[in-house]
This record gives C-alpha cells, sequence and structure tokens, in this order.
C-alpha cells in the first residue's frame, strides 16, 4: 500500500485529502506543522509528501533541507502548493526531489492525475461537469452550483462550509442553495440527496434557514416529496430568499437591509468554466492566537494594491494589513495602477469605482484587454444592482459597501486568498 505523508497547517484542507486518498486505499499521515512533519517523514518514509509552502516558524524549506540530508528520505517526492512561487525558487526547490508546484487554487483534477503518476495508483474521480461557488454576505452562505452535480465538489464544499463558519463567526447558519441554469432528471436524484446532506451536515443550518433557488421542475418535486426536507423552501426569487431569512435576523425592520440586494451579483450566471471557480480552505489552528499568527505568516511577501482617491480608505487597507508582512501600494487614480500592473504583480487589489481619471469600470477593462487575473475587492459607496453586476461581469472577485471596518477587509481577504483548491 502507498504512502502519503501530508504536512499542512489547514485541518480542513489535511482531513479532505486524507479522506480523498484513503477512499483509494493510500495510507496517509499527517503532519501538522514542519516540526511534526519532519518528524514524521524520518520515522515512516512515505511514498510522497504533499506539503503547504506557507508553513510558519520553521517552514517547508527547512522539511526539504532535512528531508534531503537523510538517506532514507532524499530520494522522496515531494508536492509542494503554494499561493505564489517565483520561477527562480521553483529551480531551487527541484534539487530536493520537488516533483510538482502546484498553484493554489489548485485543480483537483490536476492534482489527482498528478498523484496517479507519481503512485502508480488509478485515483476514482468524478469527472463530470460541475462548478462550485461559495461566499459569505451578511452572514448568509450563499452557495451557486453550475452544470451538473459533480460529487468531489460536492465533498470539497462542506469543508468550505464550515472554513467560512468558522472565519465569519456564523452562530445561526442561513444558506441559499443555488442551481444555476441546470436541469435536473430521477438520475440525479442520488446527487441531489448527496448535496443536501453534506450542505445540512456541515452548515448545521436548520431546515427552515436553507432556501433552494431553481427553476428546475425535477428539484423543485424532489424536495417536495421528501418528509425529511419539508421545511426547506424552494423559491424562484433570489430577493425573496434573502427577505425571508433577514427578516429573522432583523425582526424589527421585517426587511433586508442594502447590503443584501448587493448579493445577486452572479444569480444564475455563473461562469462556465473551470479557471473561474472558487471553492477554498484557510488555515485553520485551534485558537485565535495561534490563526492569526499563521495568517500573518501566510500573508509575507503578498502583494496587495489599493486603488481609491480616498486617504482615508488608503490609510485604512494599510492598516488592515500592517502587521501581517503584506506588501500594501496604494494608487489614487486609475492611471497610475494600470501603468504600475504592466510592470509590477499583485495577488490582490481593493478598487473603488468612482475615482478621477480613469474610474474603476476602465481599471477593469485594462486589466481584461492585457489578460492580467488576480483577485478583485470592490470597495465602493455605489449601491445600485446593476452597477454591481456590471462590476461582476468585468471580473471582480466580491464587493464590500462603504463605509467599511478594518475587520470585513480582512476576512473577505482571508476568504478569497486563502484558497486551496
Amino acid at each position: 500500500m502507498k504512502h502519503v505523508l501530508i504536512i499542512d497547517e489547514s485541518a480542513l484542507f489535511r482531513e479532505y485529502l486524507r479522506s480523498k486518498l484513503e477512499e483509494n486505499n493510500v495510507q496517509t499521515s499527517i503532519g501538522i506543522n514542519a516540526m511534526d512533519g519532519i518528524a514524521k517523514m524520518k520515522n515512516l518514509t512515505p511514498d510522497l509528501i504533499i506539503m503547504d509552502a506557507h508553513l510558519g516558524r520553521q517552514g517547508f524549506m527547512e522539511v526539504l533541507r532535512q528531508k534531503k540530508t537523510g538517506p532514507n528520505t532524499a530520494n522522496i517526492p515531494v508536492f509542494i502548493m503554494a499561493q505564489r512561487m517565483a520561477q527562480r525558487q521553483i529551480l531551487e526547490i527541484a534539487a530536493y526531489n520537488v516533483k510538482k508546484v502546484f498553484t493554489k487554487p489548485v485543480k483537483i483534477d490536476g492534482l489527482f492525475t498528478a498523484l496517479s503518476e507519481i503512485l502508480g495508483v488509478q485515483f476514482s474521480i468524478d469527472e463530470s461537469p460541475g462548478i462550485v461557488e461559495v461566499h459569505v454576505n451578511d452572514n448568509i452562505i450563499f452557495i451557486e452550483i453550475a452544470q451538473g452535480l459533480n460529487r468531489d465538489k460536492m465533498d470539497l464544499l462542506g469543508f468550505k462550509i464550515m472554513e467560512l463558519i468558522e472565519l465569519y463567526e456564523i452562530r445561526l447558519p442561513k444558506v441559499i442553495i443555488m442551481l444555476s441554469d441546470i436541469t435536473l432528471s430521477y438520475a440525479d436524484g442520488p446527487n441531489l440527496e448527496k448535496l443536501f446532506e453534506i450542505i445540512t451536515k456541515s452548515s448545521k443550518a436548520k431546515q427552515r434557514n436553507i432556501r433552494v433557488l431553481t427553476r428546475d421542475d425535477f428539484t423543485r418535486q424532489f424536495i417536495d416529496g421528501k418528509l425529511e426536507y419539508s421545511e426547506i423552501e424552494v423559491v424562484s426569487n433570489l430577493q425573496y430568499a434573502i427577505d425571508g431569512l433577514l427578516t429573522e435576523l432583523n425582526p424589527k425592520t421585517g426587511t433586508s437591509d442594502l447590503k443584501a440586494e448587493l448579493i445577486t451579483d452572479k444569480i444564475l450566471t455563473a461562469d462556465k468554466t473551470a479557471e473561474n471557480e472558487a471553492l477554498g480552505l484557510k488555515f485553520h489552528t485551534d485558537s485565535d492566537r495561534v490563526f492569526m499568527e499563521n495568517m500573518k505568516e501566510s500573508l509575507k511577501n503578498m502583494r496587495i494594491a489599493a486603488i481609491d482617491d480616498d486617504f482615508i480608505i488608503q490609510e485604512l487597507i494599510k492598516n488592515t494589513f500592517r502587521d501581517t508582512g503584506a506588501a500594501i501600494q496604494t494608487f489614487s487614480n486609475g492611471q497610475d495602477f494600470i501603468a504600475a500592473v504592466d510592470r509590477e504583480t499583485f495577488d490582490l487589489a481593493f478598487l473603488d469605482l468612482m475615482m478621477p481619471g480613469s474610474d474603476g469600470f476602465e481599471v477593469l477593462k485594462a486589466l481584461q484587454v492585457r489578460d492580467i487575473k488576480f483577485p478583485i475587492i470592490v470597495l465602493s459607496a455605489i449601491t445600485q444592482k446593476d452597477t454591481i453586476i456590471r462590476a461582476y461581469q468585468l471580473g471582480i472577485k466580491s464587493f464590500l459597501v462603504k463605509p467599511i471596518k478594518p475587520k470585513d477587509i480582512f476576512k473577505k481577504s482571508m476568504e478569497i486568498l486563502k484558497t486551496n483548491f
């Protein structure tokens, strides 16, 4: 039996990968940090090491150096997962028998194809179409599924839901499941049942706090025909679903606040390419203090741009990331930022839509023309739904409405940046 050592500080990611490997009869061991990974590498001599490049304290390079000095470990192949890695560093670590460097978010099929080649094991992977996107707005978990019900991506969905609940400290989970342009049939019944089982188990949401938004007749009939789903409401209008859930959160007003309207960004229009899929897990530890330290470690050397003509917003973003080691570069207009992206790279950008000269929309169009892709979060006081939808169509990743707090900026950044898949 093949043996894989997983060294990663993300408990959720470790558990997902461990479960998938063991489903395919591959033995797994877990290293919760670099030191633990080194000890288990020397004692167990696995057939492969899968390791995150953003380990705290000693770091992944120390694991590689220790591996190279051991006669029983030097030849063990290694897979590295990294948010970003320069070509120079990739060439450097090749000397340590690193076979693959996967840039996050990692594509599932690519990972298991590489695992199959290295281990000589045929993995059972669902190759059917399916795109899953998960985001949180106003403490509602929005799950959008397009193209089909891919079982492997549904498994990942469960881990992502748990990650978001912890990240946003959601005590009363509310879920909207958006089945985007999907037509299902009787043959899809088991997968649909699996979907609801994963969502209810991972979110622990009460059924009365779950809405399913769909135009599909079979899905509606399937839910209506199951006694165990009797409290799940099927709707055809997103604003109705949001208002219903937020009424319970805001009984005094009985209506959703302005932010709720902004959540309709991509309803039933999920991108049909897997390249834009957004499923992610963050680093997880057992205490907030250690969690924050790991967040800071993983943000080191990240390049973040703030494009806003408001000096206060620039300073707010600087202060949010001041102690993380991330490099913040500010721009007061779109022209300067567009000039900068021709010669520099960024991992994340915060963008105001209304600025003198080139506004945010012109910036987004310029990035599209140049085929430059990195996550963009819009920070704006503009609240018209059409404006926000237009921004999403031009490639933004998320939207925060001014005024904003540092905590909101940080958590939204973590949701978007700390993606393994």
